[in-house]
């Protein structure tokens, strides 16, 4: 299995190669040159598999550059119940991904939260930290990881990476846009590889200093600059799996289908989801949801990509998908156009001009059904009116984001045999301040969690300036 650039002007390369490298030397993002189609019979095979069991069966058809047994060791050392015990109920959960049903065999949230940092982003991140360590030492290399989170892909990949005396973590996060929660997650570790940088202005504007260190080619080489965003496909990769597990925890033949509802803010989570529908899991509909930023809705609602500029981008109660510039949207783009990179590169030469695209008056438009993607809106009101229906309906307490997916999902109903899965971005204990108004108390937190805003705290605040970022990376690689 080889990876190719959406953008073209890359050569293929191995999955460890791309591993390590985030985004292609031409500014592409990776894909496989294929993807693997999964047979009836192997859907039959993997139905009953344990976690850490059908992933190895999913990457092994995605990598062929790590012997079977070694990449067996990483995924059995990955997915354990023990790295996965904040569960919605206090135990222990041997599914590492619960299904959580609301309303039997119609509406059901897939827990993908029960990681060491309450979030999603603990599913892939964990693998990723150790596919990291056992790449590097097989080659006695260093790496260090620049990034930019809006919430929680920071928290996790320092909590993944932190303590690998290989690796250096350079995080960047919007100074005073995410909950206190999430900034103490990331600020209170005290790793001495471990660097927190809070840039003045949003998400949009961390990662695009991100993009500018990855494009010069000659300083990443000189540091060794890798990418833990979804920028990285091995993130992709590994959310994919939890795709088809709910699908077997939902269903009882795979005759069946169902769909899935997704809070999205950079296009990585739902991309998964469409990457598993292409790979043959009976997926009816991919609901994505956006909050007010509401970029990637307009998309599918017009065919227009329009991204929008910091100073357009709301801070809202979901600030994880405060994003107006989706990095994972290029990889679903490259597949619409049936993968022809002259496109994306036209495309995204008018992205990276702040311009928007218009693919409703092109043949492109009429190929959006066959992707079965359908999308909505949800605001902080209806945010709030959700989570504590949710609380008043159905007992559970969710988080802004799952609220955000509950919120669109529902407005999607789905046949009466079509299981609608929605997937579950955080723990709501991430985000107390919101729960307060919504519920009129806070969200309960794992014991180990209790007290963390309280502890010191290690961040740089700095401008959103790559020739800044890049000169306190050359002072402390």
């Amino acid at each position: 299995m080889r990876y190719i650039s959406t953008r073209g002007q890359s050569p293929a390369l191995p999955f460890c190669d791309i591993l390590l490298g985030g985004l292609a030397p031409d500014g592409g993002l990776y894909l496989p040159e294929r993807y693997p189609v999964v047979s009836r019979a192997e859907l039959d095979a993997w139905r009953g598999l344990s976690y850490a069991d059908l992933a190895l069966a999913i990457l092994s058809k995605y990598i062929d550059d790590i012997p079977a047994a070694d990449l067996k060791m990483l995924l059995d050392q990955t997915y354990t119940a023990e790295t996965y015990g904040f569960t919605r109920k206090g135990e222990v959960a041997a599914d590492i991904t619960p299904l959580y049903w609301l309303e039997k065999g119609r509406l059901a949230l897939l827990e993908l939260s029960n990681g060491p940092t309450l979030a999603f982003k603990d599913m892939a991140m964990q693998l990723l930290g150790n596919l990291f360590e056992y790449v590097l030492e097989k080659r006695g290399e260093t790496i260090n990881i620049l990034g930019a989170t809006s919430g929680d892909t920071g928290s996790a990949a320092e909590y993944a990476m932190r303590g690998k005396h290989q690796i250096k973590v350079f995080m960047l996060s919007p100074h005073g846009k995410m909950s206190a929660f999430q900034r103490a997650q990331m600020y209170a570790l005290q790793e001495a590889n471990i660097f927190n940088i809070a840039v003045t202005g949003m998400f949009d504007d961390a990662q695009d200093v991100v993009k500018a260190v990855f494009n010069d080619a000659k300083f990443k080489a000189k540091y060794k600059i890798g990418a833990v965003n979804s920028i990285n496909w091995a993130r992709v990769l590994a959310q994919i799996v939890y795709y088809f597990k709910g699908y077997f925890a939902a269903t009882r033949s795979n005759d069946q289908q169902v769909a899935f509802g997704v809070p999205s803010g950079n296009f990585g989570n739902i991309c998964a989801g469409h990457i598993a529908r292409r790979m043959g899991l009976p997926i009816s509909q991919l609901v994505l949801a956006t909050n007010e930023n509401d970029v990637l809705d307009e998309f599918f609602k017009t065919g227009v990509y329009r991204p929008r500029s910091s100073r357009e981008t709301y801070v809202t109660s979901s600030p994880s998908m405060d994003i107006s510039r989706a990095s994972n949207f290029e990889r679903f783009v490259f597949d619409l156009v049936e993968r022809d990179s002259v496109v994306v590169r036209e495309l995204w030469a008018r992205v990276e001009r702040g311009e928007a695209f218009d693919l409703s008056g092109t043949p492109y438009a009429s190929r959006l059904s066959g992707f079965a993607f359908t999308s909505g809106r949800s605001t902080h009101a209806d945010r709030l009116a959700t989570i504590k229906s949710a609380y008043e309906r159905y007992g559970v307490t969710i988080d802004p984001h799952t609220a955000d997916g509950l919120n669109v999902a529902e407005a999607h109903p789905q046949p009466a045999d079509v299981p609608l899965l929605v997937l579950e971005t955080a723990q709501a204990a991430k985000f107390a301040e919101t729960l307060r108004i919504a519920l009129g108390h806070e969200p309960e937190r794992p014991a180990a969690l209790t007290g963390l805003e309280s502890l010191p705290q290690k961040v740089e605040v700095m401008a959103a300036d790559a020739e800044t970022i890049k000169a306190y990376i050359a002072r402390h690689a």
